[in-house]
């Protein structure tokens, strides 16, 4: 998105010399030129005006007397330290300058067209008028002569197997016989010279040749190698025109084409084959192109055009047109009109082999014009709001304007498009701050076109939009349009005709005034011309532009930039000064440019590219030079910058290692910038970051964060620096422009900690105003969900070095509670309704997360019954609440509330199996009030609640833990009687006396302790008389069952019964049924009873010892049952001790002696039973089969019948006796 801009110009006219000028050649080192005429050649030297050499070749007899002589090549010869000169007589020359020695070096009788040297003057190339080609060395020794015309297609040619071949292919209704119609060949144009055109490649490889072919009469290219080879030809192109220029970087070969409806610019490859084109701005027949020229580095392509003569006395003009590549789209840059009569008309041009963008220029009045161009980006310099970041970019008579600060189009599209009359030379934006989107165009034809931006009476026919639009789409861009013309009126007319660039370096500096340069045509001098709006002329169609004033400059000026801000102006004349011109001051003064020592300003070498800034409080000229050194002042800071842009206070930079980098002036200093740009240095990461390799800066956008970007290739990428968007961003914050920073923040992902670390009192005490402009529950929620106790000013974004240090939060207060406390607050103060989730939010992201309340909330949500305008439903609520917090952690705390519809809503919500709550929500609801809290908080490892909740219920003690309930009463309930009460019950005696005494209640032991005693002595006295009756009852009754069942064995083998299963002679009421014969009756069930569970089985052996009279295994249910009695009476022993030991303390000797006879004799009657119950063990009772040979069948049977009685394994160990402990103290001597 660059144009080009004329930045000086260098007339030499009316030179002293015979004849007219034919052709000129340039001599770089002496910075010379060299003019060949029908007379001879001069050398003159353009900067000092005067003629250095003049060589006559009439008189040595190689022109003509008459003037008819030509000479058609020029070329120095740096090896020679001479000039070749070619004449069309056929006569090669060499002319020593020095000595003005001349000498023929060969001749060719049929006279010379062209003389064409390789680009490394190693080889010559000569067409001679026999249509051949002679190739010498530098030496001028021939190498070989060839005809210029050719059979043969070249090394190069294509190898086809028929494929695609046209006779194959459908034809339509052209029918079979298009297949077969001969080529036809079109003449070349009418207006060709029908001489042959050389160009040779960069590299001096290959050369080209266009001529007119003597068989079809049409012109071809055919391509050679350096070794005089013939390469390619071109394939047929019908009107292909005589210019002819190979592109030095040695992709394509330039020439001419007419068509019926146009006119274009071709380009072949080395094979021959057309390689795209693109059309020039005329008619067909309006105009012919005399050359094409590239310059030195092949950016731009020269068209050299000439009006073909259509009317009879209608004006006649040559055009120079510069046209450049972008995007695969030619611009035409810029357009020089010259007049075809008189001393204006161009005799030859070139580009200077050295310097990529001079354009050397003869003209038949022996005038001279030099040219120097340089890229430049065309861009608005407001910095507030109200500037769109225009780019205009000049194409032919197009101006494309891009607006940034809607929309980023890449080129060569545009926003909008100005159509102006004639070719756009130059575009330039209005200086003054407010009206930075105004601009003007200065077109070939010396015409100022003023577009000022507002409100248009009319729609204005000559802004189209581009890219932007469309059927049915409304845009809100706001055009400009055509305010008016003005035509620049010269003091003499003449100077337009002569240089059609004569103003150059146009500027905009106030509504009603330009400033524009012009070189003087006789000295070193320059002028600058004030432009102003002719009264006279303020309501015509087209005004004036009068030179008002002018003010003469010594030395070449050849670059002006002005300070939008402080209106300053400075001038860069050729030598590298820097001048003040004070535009606005009546003297026009022009004074030298001081630095801040007092030093006039000097810059070591000539920048294309000067702005004006403010760096660290002082006004400096930066420059850039065109080999990418940049300089503030004429202090060098970098040698490695491809663009730069002052947006502001910072500077903005790209160099050549890829990177982009941005400094703010308004503090830095130039060491400083030196350290910061060099490469040792490492940058801050907020200054630097990369881009795209060959990437420059297009523009900023201001009060924005976007910085435009231009690939090599053309395309644009949009970048955010992060030191633009840091500034920018702070400043809306102090604007308290909340809204705006925080949209940028989210979207290019900045921490948004910073709305608040930025200055924590400032945004505190405007909290309400954020939440506001912000507006959005959404975004709220996101601002919440990234604080963090960090501050963002100390550690991700340090501000500027010197900047005013921010009040810090209060070190003592936490950040993120101290934000969510007072968002909260306001959020209810303004609709506790709308912004019920960011509440919810405030409470999950304080420190300490206040699930409970945000769990209460929701519930207070479920329970309202009115729908409230802008309300979320608790649903809604629980559902966002599960996106911040752990379901498991919500559950808890949901429990942790005792209330069950919260925690089943929670649990709903979740992904949570309804099998891993449902049982243990049961379970909590058949519980007492006290006891289900006590156990929630025990799951939920609340311990001081639980206990708290524990001592207000009385389970411990239902569970015998009378001891632990009574240190819950008095540690944490402070209920000290009900823990005696408790330790009474759980016959604790001597802890309860303990509480008394400590809490010198001695009235507690008449009323509650020796009752609690004497009931205590009861009990035991009726239990002990219990469990000896029950003792002697089971004992008999074991005694009995034994007794019949040896009756009914011996029955049993009386009668030499078969298997005890199948016999029914046993009675109904007989327990002699073996376990073994039960346990075979069962096992030989179905497989679902004998694969039953461990806790089955163990049930089933319980119902199996069964104490009904008759029973199976009564007598084992017996044994059981005793042995229980034996051992409950046996752990009585410390129970009764530490009775005896009371009644004994509280003297009741008397029941004290009673309950000790009664346990003792208990004792003592389950000692001596202990013989006569357990008499003899399984193995003992079990027989032995008796086989041998004193067997008897009826011993056989008794053995066999015994072993089928026996005891099952489980029931072993009821065969055991108890052991009772002798030694175990229990009675107390004092009351026996």
């Amino acid at each position: 998105m660059r144009n080009l801009k004329l930045f000086r110009s260098l007339e030499f006219r009316d030179i002293q010399a015979p004849g007219k000028p034919q052709c000129f050649s340039l001599r770089t080192e002496q910075d010379t030129v060299l003019i060949g005429s029908e007379h001879g050649l001069i050398e003159v030297d353009p900067v000092i005006r005067e003629v250095k050499n003049e060589i006559p070749l009439v008189a040595e007899g190689f022109l003509p007397e008459d003037g008819s002589g030509c000479i058609v090549g020029i070329q120095e010869l740096l090896d020679h330290e001479s000039v070749c000169v070619a004449t069309a007589s056929g006569d090669v020359l060499l002319c020593n300058l020095n000595t003005h020695q001349l000498e023929c070096v060969g001749s060719v009788a049929s006279g010379i067209s062209v003389m064409s040297w390789s680009p490394d003057q190693e080889l010559v190339l000569l067409a001679t008028g026999q249509q051949t080609l002679i190739m010498m060395t530098k030496e001028f020794e021939p190498i070989m002569e060839q005809q210029i015309h050719q059979d043969d297609f070249g090394e190069s040619k294509f190898i086809t197997v028929g494929w695609g071949r046209k006779e194959t292919q459908f034809h339509g209704s052209e029918g079979r016989q298009a297949a077969f119609q001969m080529q036809m060949h079109e003449s070349a144009l009418p207006w060709d010279d029908h001489r042959p055109q050389v160009t040779w490649r960069g590299d001096g490889q290959f050369f080209a040749v266009s001529v007119v072919c003597p068989e079809t009469g049409a012109r071809k290219v055919r391509v050679w190698s350096r070794e005089f080879a013939l390469q390619s030809t071109s394939e047929p192109v019908a009107g292909l025109g005589p210019a002819l220029a190979w592109k030095p970087s040695g992709s394509l070969i330039a020439s001419t084409q007419d068509k019926p409806n146009q006119q274009d610019v071709v380009f072949f490859e080395k094979n021959g084959l057309l390689h795209g084109h693109f059309t020039l701005p005329f008619f067909k027949d309006e105009v012919k192109v005399n050359d094409l020229l590239w310059n030195a580095d092949s950016t731009v392509l020269a068209v050299w055009l000439e009006d073909l003569q259509r009317e009879e006395n209608s004006t006649l003009k040559t055009y120079v047109q510069l046209w450049t590549v972008g995007n695969y789209h030619w611009y035409l840059k810029q357009s020089l009109p010259f007049s075809t009569c008189g001393k204006s008309k161009i005799v030859s041009l070139m580009w200077d082999p050295v310097t990529p963008y001079r354009l050397h220029v003869l003209c038949q009045g022996w005038h001279y014009l030099c040219y120097d161009w340089h890229w430049t980006t065309d861009r608005s310099s407001g910095e507030n709001l109200s500037d769109m970041a225009n780019v205009a970019v000049v194409d032919g008579n197009r101006v494309l304007v891009t607006v940034f600060r809607q929309s980023v189009v890449p080129p060569p599209m545009c926003t909008y498009r100005l159509l102006l009359p004639h070719p756009v030379n130059q575009v330039m934006f209005s200086a003054h701050p407010k009206k930075s989107n105004d601009l003007a165009v200065l077109d070939a034809s010396n015409q100022i076109s003023v577009y000022k931006c507002g409100d248009s009476p009319s729609i204005d026919s000559t802004v189209k939009l581009g890219a932007v639009g469309g059927n049915g789409f409304k845009i809100s861009l706001r055009t400009p349009h055509l305010d008016k013309s003005y035509k620049i009126q010269f003091e003499n007319s003449e100077d337009e005709e002569v240089n059609p660039l004569k103003l150059g370096l146009l500027t905009w500096v106030q509504e009603d005034v330009f400033l524009a340069v012009s070189h003087s045509q006789s000295s070193p001098q320059s002028v600058i011309h004030h432009l102003t709006v002719a009264p006279s002329a303020m309501d015509d169609e087209q005004g004036q532009l009068n030179i008002s004033s002018s003010v003469t400059v010594d030395g070449v000026i050849i670059s002006l930039c002005c300070n939008s801000k402080t209106k300053s102006v400075a001038l860069q004349v050729a030598g590298g000064q820097i001048l003040k011109y004070l535009w606005e001051s009546p003297s026009l003064a022009v004074e030298p440019w001081k630095n801040p020592g007092g030093f006039p300003v000097r810059f070591p070498y000539p920048c294309t590219q000067t702005e004006l800034a403010m760096v660290g409080g002082e006004e400096y000229v930066l420059g850039l030079t065109d080999r990418c050194r940049f300089f503030i002042n004429d202090t060098e800071v970098a040698s490695n910058i491809t663009s730069f842009a002052v947006y502001d206070e910072f500077l903005l930079l790209t160099t050549y290692s890829h990177t982009c980098q941005c400094f703010c002036l308004r503090d830095a200093s130039l060491k400083t910038l030196q350290a910061g740009l060099s490469s040792s240095h490492v940058s801050n990461g907020e200054s630097l970051r990369k881009v795209e390799r060959g990437s420059r800066i297009v523009t900023v956008v201001p009060q924005d964060t976007k910085l435009i970007l231009q690939m090599p290739r053309g395309n644009l990428e949009v970048v955010h620096h992060r030191a633009l968007v840091l500034a920018q961003i702070r400043k809306w914050l102090d604007k308290l422009m909340f809204k705006e920073a925080f949209e940028c923040m989210r979207k290019l992902r900045i921490n948004l900690n910073l709305i608040h670390d930025h200055n924590p009192k400032v945004f505190l005490e405007n909290v309400e105003t954020f939440i506001r402009q912000i507006d959005s529950v959404n975004h709220i929620n996101l601002f919440f969900t990234e604080l963090k106790e960090e501050d963002v000013t100390k550690t991700m974004y340090p501000p500027p070095v010197t900047s005013t240090v921010q009040l810090s939060s209060d070190p003592d207060g936490k950040k993120v509670d101290l934000i969510c406390d007072a968002m909260r607050a306001a959020m209810e103060n303004i609709n506790p309704h709308k912004y019920c989730l960011s509440i919810l939010t405030s409470h999950v992201k304080k420190t300490t997360p206040e699930l409970e309340i945000v769990l209460q909330k929701v519930h207070e949500l479920q329970g309202s019954a009115a729908p409230v305008p802008d309300a979320v439903s608790a649903e809604e609520a629980l559902k966002y609440l599960l996106l911040l917090v752990d379901v498991n952690e919500l559950y808890d705390h949901s429990l942790g509330t005792y209330n069950f519809d919260l925690v089943l809503m929670v649990a709903e919500k979740s992904q949570k199996d309804p099998k891993e709550y449902l049982p243990f929500l049961n379970t909590l609801k058949k519980m007492e009030t006290n006891y289900q809290r006590f156990t929630i908080d025990k799951y939920l490892k609340r311990y001081e609640k639980a206990i708290g909740h524990l001592s207000k219920c009385g389970k411990l003690a239902e569970q015998r833990k009378h001891g632990d309930a009574a240190t819950v009463l008095e540690q944490y309930a402070q209920d000290y009687e009900e823990a005696v009460l408790l330790l009474l019950e759980g016959a604790a005696w001597e802890e309860a006396l303990r509480l008394v005494h400590k809490y010198n209640r001695p009235d507690i032991i008449e009323t509650n302790v020796k009752p609690s005693i004497l009931e205590a002595q009861k009990n035991y006295m009726a239990f002990l008389d219990s469990q000896t009756a029950t003792f002697s009852r089971h004992k008999a009754r074991l005694l009995v069952v034994r007794e019949l069942k040896e009756q009914a064995q011996q029955v049993h083998l009386d009668d030499e019964a078969p298997h005890g299963q199948e016999s029914d002679l046993f009675s109904e009421t007989s327990s002699v049924m073996s376990g073994s014969d039960m346990s075979g009756k069962y096992s030989h069930s179905n497989s679902r009873i004998s694969a039953r569970s461990s806790k089955n089985r163990r049930k089933a052996e319980r119902k199996k010892h069964s104490l009904k009279e008759g029973s199976p295994l009564e007598d084992l249910a017996l044994l059981e049952a005793l042995s229980d009695v034996v051992q409950g009476t046996e752990k009585l022993k410390d129970e009764i001790y530490h009775i005896l030991k009371i009644l004994f303390l509280f003297e009741f000797d008397e029941q004290g002696r009673e309950l000790q006879k009664a346990f003792e004799n208990t004792l003592q009657l389950m000692e001596r039973s202990l013989p006569e119950i357990w008499t003899l063990t399984p193995q003992q009772s079990s027989a032995t089969p008796v086989l041998g040979p004193n067997s008897t069948a009826n011993s056989i049977m008794a053995s066999y019948q015994q072993e089928k009685t026996s005891v099952p394994v489980l029931d072993a160990e009821l065969f055991i006796p108890p052991k009772i402990n002798r030694r175990t103290q229990w009675k107390l001597s004092l009351l026996e």
